[in-house]
């Protein structure tokens, strides 16, 4: 039996995973997408608005929209606390979709709209990763 990685994903309301995996896939800030594997060295990275894909046993993947956090590493054991992290499963598409057309309305009133800019990048990973 191979060595997997203890997970958890952790957001201030939940924990939305919690469990063992053979691979994690993360987008950092600094390094840009990043896997960590059984044995891997320590490593700590903020986490980019992006997915988070846990890969299983079996070749199983559950995918989870991350709006920034942190990743930790160390141990055999991943980390992530976000403020904010969605299962596919659970986004709501059409709330996605009304989110997304919002903001994009706003953008074109006001290109330099910040709040419009994030929201519309929000809601296309949410629609991005209900969609994998």
């Amino acid at each position: 039996m191979a060595v997997e990685l203890d997970v958890e994903l952790v957001s201030p309301e939940e924990v939305t995973y919690s469990g063992s995996a053979e691979m994690v896939i993360v987008r950092t800030v600094e390094e840009g997408d990043i896997a960590f594997q059984a044995g891997h060295v320590a490593f700590l990275g903020v986490l980019a608005p992006w997915s988070v894909d846990v890969l299983r046993a079996g070749g199983e993947r559950d995918s989870f929209a991350v709006h920034r956090g942190f990743v930790e590493v160390g141990h055999n054991k991943v980390t992530i606390l976000s403020d904010v992290s969605e299962a596919a499963g659970e986004i709501d598409i059409a709330r996605a979709e009304q989110a997304r057309d919002r903001a994009a309305e706003s953008l074109k009133a006001d290109s330099e709209d910040a709040a419009a800019a994030a929201a519309l990048e929000r809601a296309e990973l949410r629609l991005r990763v209900a969609a994998s």
